[in-house]
């Protein structure tokens, strides 16, 4: 899988994608990250990617022409099979794990990072497939949201977290679906033990606890 990112702060992505899982994923060659500074496709001395909005108004906008040539330059187009091309806004549709297994299934996704006041509609209109949030809240810029949503697409990919049974038994593994708590050494600290029942050794006996478990913390 390709994950493109396009972004007027390329430098946030530096550390995050280098990083954990992202960076065990590409040291397998599950993925391949590519990040775009937007600024390298502008026209002036100053590389002005943002502008003033038309009709007045605060802040800026984010122009097209920079992310028009930006995803000309990866050959990507909206409605491609097997890609995606999307854009981090507030008033996108909601990121949830089912959209995270979806992605996973792509050969390519590019995320554009919204910035200032958003990006010219015409990106929206004619450039990209989607609008996405990551929640009900405004953010600096989309550069959080895309690599949040990154690390939840890539962690699904096949092989990636080692052990496939890692993803089944977690939140949000179905739909609505909260994970059993986790204990680890020592079994006792400070009068709090580690419940009974995951000591005991009886296979049937755990199971049957965690799936309790996750009834009440759903």
């Amino acid at each position: 899988m390709r994950v493109n990112i396009l972004t007027l702060f390329p430098e946030f992505f530096e550390s995050g994608l280098q990083t954990s899982i992202l960076k065990r994923a590409q040291i397998q060659t599950r993925v391949e990250f590519k990040v775009i500074n937007l600024r390298d496709f502008a026209h002036d001395a100053h590389q002005t990617a943002d502008d003033r909005p038309f009709g007045g108004g605060p802040g800026m906008v984010m122009m097209i022409a920079p992310i028009a040539e930006a995803l000309a330059s990866l050959g990507v187009v909206k409605g491609q099979a097997g890609k995606l091309i999307v854009l981090t806004s507030a008033k996108g549709k909601a990121f949830v794990q089912e959209t995270a297994r979806t992605w996973a299934k792509l050969t390519e996704l590019t995320i554009i990072c919204g910035h200032y006041e958003g990006v010219d509609e015409r990106v929206v209109e004619n450039l990209i497939d989607a609008e996405i949030r990551i929640g009900d809240y405004v953010l600096t810029g989309g550069e959080p949201a895309a690599l949040v949503m990154t690390d939840a697409v890539v962690r699904l990919l096949p092989g990636v977290l080692g052990n496939e049974l890692s993803n089944q038994d977690e939140s949000h593994a179905a739909p609505g679906q909260l994970g059993f708590p986790q204990y680890t050494r020592p079994e006792i600290y400070h009068n709090w033990s580690v419940p009974k029942a995951l000591m005991s050794g009886n296979h049937k006996l755990i199971e049957e606890w965690r799936k309790n478990q996750k009834i009440l913390e759903t």
